[in-house]
């Protein structure tokens, strides 16, 4: 099996942590490549940005599947581009909010999210009413770190345990998403902290690992999206 993990920004300097990301779970007869996008922002953090990245994420997802790929991670909580490139590939294509949000409905029926910016915040919140999960969407919380200072790991360890330990006691939250494929490392942590605090276990989900993990299990099943609901663009 051939699985890209497409970064929908204009850089590489994420490429290596996305797959260092994921390592835990690849099974062993599974090749990864990561590719990001040849130009556009850096980064996702508005929504000018989401929809600059979005159409060049359609052109190289389309270009992945002719090289022969069987499905494609897309390493971005708010799925940059994954609805219209569905609309021109065959093979699966997901990204962070839906399979990190089903992974912690599979486990608990409150979540929070809590994420990386207050320019964050609206557009996340819409992902929850998009979904229909609005009666299991406890809260979320932005931690004030830019995308590019998420390798600070003790600083985000810290700042994220304590908007979840927030959401847990405050907003009943039964689960967390870490709202950002840039937190790498975090999920394991803060789930230690807050089983600690708290004295009971809840599921800290990694988009990356959860979003991963689903698309090798779809490609498996030999599962892709629905043409009943993303018709197919024969023109693009």
């Amino acid at each position: 099996m051939r699985i890209a993990i497409l970064a929908p920004v204009g850089t590489d300097k994420y490429n290596q942590r996305l797959f260092e990301a994921v390592k835990p779970v690849i099974p062993p007869d599974v090749d990864v490549e990561v590719r990001n996008l040849p130009d556009g922002h850096d980064c996702i953090e508005y929504r000018v940005d989401w929809l600059q990245n979005g159409y060049p994420v359609v052109l190289l997802a389309k270009k992945l599947e002719q090289e022969g790929f069987d499905g494609i991670w897309l390493s971005d909580f708010d799925m940059c581009g994954v609805e219209a490139a569905r609309e021109v590939i065959d093979i699966p294509i997901i990204g962070g909010f839906s399979s990190s949000a089903f992974t912690a409905l599979a486990l608990s029926s409150r979540l929070s999210i809590v994420t990386i910016l207050q320019s964050t915040l609206a557009m996340q919140r819409n992902h929850m009413q998009e979904y229909g999960l609005e009666d299991s969407f406890a809260s979320i919380r932005a931690i004030d770190c830019p995308v590019d200072q998420l390798d600070n790991l003790d600083t985000v360890i810290v700042k994220a345990f304590q908007a979840a330990m927030l959401a847990v006691k405050e907003d009943g939250a039964q689960s967390i998403l870490l709202g950002c494929t840039g937190f790498v490392g975090v999920a394991e942590r803060v789930s230690a902290l807050l089983e600690d605090a708290l004295q009971m276990y809840v599921p800290v989900i990694d988009p990356n690992q959860a979003g991963f993990s689903m698309l090798v299990s779809l490609v498996r099943m030999r599962l892709s999206q629905s043409r009943a609901c993303y018709s197919k663009d024969r023109s693009a």
